[in-house]
């Protein structure tokens, strides 16, 4: 981290104005004040509750500088140069007398080295001073300094519990830094503390529990939903193709092989109700990876400009998140474009190839969509994901294992029934019709006062009207467009 250097490169540049956003005021504060004696300024420190102080022993607040407009003519009256650290100031960046004292003080900075500083958690700069601000950004810890961070909360913990030494693994320990990246020094010193003090070791139970709290500090706007369960695909009938290609790439996906391409992401088209979302999950399952999926509702901001922020602030928190699968349910939804949405879609489908085009860190992405038409030309080529799968209907064999599956997770023994019977039944029947029918038949059974039997999971199949009868036309045609455009996922 070179922070110190390129803040006092700004500093050295006369740049009137410096924004600083972040979550870590502190430190960013104790930057600034580390750099008054190199650049031969005082810093001064502005807050709502204390007014104005001059950051050295000796000096009281100036409490009469509480408003902000106040400080601000005070310090365009005056003329002794300084670095002006405002604290939380971005309520009243807003009001256009403020703008106007702002605007002043920077147009005079040749002459009297006044530098403004903005340190908040949010800092959005008016347009009428955007030429004379500059954006500065604290680094996040790299490997090594969150490797030393760790290491020095071990060291805490053994200090208070007489000497003792935290139990760790050299593999649990790896993953646990690298895990904590992407997040701030305070961040990482809290999330390891929570992992450490817990139990006084370093495991990989600690993981699960400590990637949560991380998703938590990341998605502060609620349009990344972090899947806490994910299926094995022990528990998903058919998709054998789709199985055996993502297994061909698991070593690489975890950087195991690095003569092989990072893989980027499929895209799963098919019938609806056979498993696509299902399959989504089993991904994250099969790699041992967070999964967290993009919600395209709550992306779309009525706001100009706020949907595709919302984007690339999603966007970015998964690759934080990284290593872990992004999946994007009903792609179509959110890029489809249409007239009335003032080309959000478009900017949001523009923003979304650049990210995909340009990432380099290990987020997978997958990406499910039921509408073929609504899908554009840009995004199904070669080239933006790895490959695209077609979810069919499930043959015979997959249905007797999803009857199987089904029938098991109720504790019911599917010996006792013919399997193979049932699935010839459930001709042209969807994973989830299917699950349906066993479900319907449980309670079939209950008001019976009886067992499940074959006889009622064939009654309840027959009296079920699949959407691949319902709505033939639409279904035949959609797996006759994948039949020579799309790889079959089983």
């Amino acid at each position: 981290m070179n922070d110190s250097h390129d803040l006092e490169l700004l500093f050295r540049s006369h740049i009137p104005i410096v924004a600083i956003t972040t979550r870590e005021e502190r430190r960013a504060l104790d930057l600034v004040i580390s750099l008054r004696e190199r650049i031969a300024l005082p810093v001064f420190r502005w807050t709502v509750t204390e007014g104005l102080l001059r950051v050295e022993p000796g000096f009281s607040p100036q409490r009469h500088n509480l408003e902000p407009a106040d400080v601000l003519r005070h310090i365009k009256a005056s003329s002794h140069p300084g670095i002006f650290v405002f604290l939380d100031f971005h309520p009243y960046l807003d009001d256009p007398i403020n703008v106007r004292l702002l605007k002043d003080i920077a147009i005079g900075h040749d002459e009297r080295r006044q530098t403004l500083v903005f340190i908040s958690h949010s800092v959005e700069m008016p347009a009428e001073l955007s030429g004379y601000c500059a954006s500065f950004d604290l680094s996040l810890p790299d490997r090594q300094t969150i490797s030393v961070i760790v290491r020095e909360v071990a060291q805490d913990w053994s200090r208070e519990n007489a000497g003792l030494r935290v139990k760790a693994d050299s593999a649990a320990f790896e993953r646990l830094v690298d895990n904590l990246a992407g997040l701030t020094v305070a961040e990482v010193r809290r999330l390891a503390r929570k992992a450490i003090y817990d139990d006084g070791a370093v495991s990989e139970q600690d993981l699960p529990a400590m990637m949560r709290a991380k998703y938590e500090l990341l998605n502060k706007e609620g349009i990344l939903h972090y899947e806490f369960e994910t299926e094995l695909f022990a528990n998903v009938g058919g998709l054998e193709r789709l199985k055996r290609w993502l297994e061909q790439r698991r070593r690489a996906f975890h950087a195991t092989d690095s003569t092989l391409d990072l893989p980027k992401g499929i895209l799963l088209l098919g019938v609806q109700g056979c498993g696509k979302s299902l399959a989504a999950k089993a991904v994250a399952g099969l790699w041992g990876i967070p999964l967290l999926r993009l919600d395209f509702g709550a992306l779309f901001n009525k706001y100009h400009g706020e949907t595709e922020r919302n984007l690339r602030e999603s966007l970015r928190a998964a690759q934080v998140m990284a290593p872990c699968v992004l999946w994007m349910d009903e792609i179509e939804k959110g890029v489809s474009g249409n007239d009335s949405d003032s080309g959000t879609s478009r900017r949001v489908l523009g923003a979304l190839l650049t990210w995909m085009a340009e990432n380099d860190t290990p987020v997978f992405v997958v990406a499910t969509a039921n509408d073929i038409e609504a899908l554009p030309p840009e995004l199904v080529r070669k080239g933006r994901l790895d490959e695209i799968f077609f979810v069919d209907l499930p043959d015979i064999a997959a249905r007797v294992r999803i009857f199987d599956i089904h029938l098991g997770m109720r504790d019911f023994d599917s010996t006792r029934v013919n399997l193979i019977n049932l699935a010839q039944h459930s001709e042209g029947f969807s994973g989830a019709e299917i699950e349906q029918a066993v479900v319907a038949a449980h309670y079939t059974a209950h008001a019976q006062g009886s067992e499940v039997s074959e006889d009622i999971l064939l009654g309840e199949l027959r009296q079920t009207r699949p959407l691949s009868v319902v709505m033939k036309e639409r279904i035949d045609y959609l797996r006759d467009w994948a039949r020579e455009r799309t790889v079959p996922a089983d």
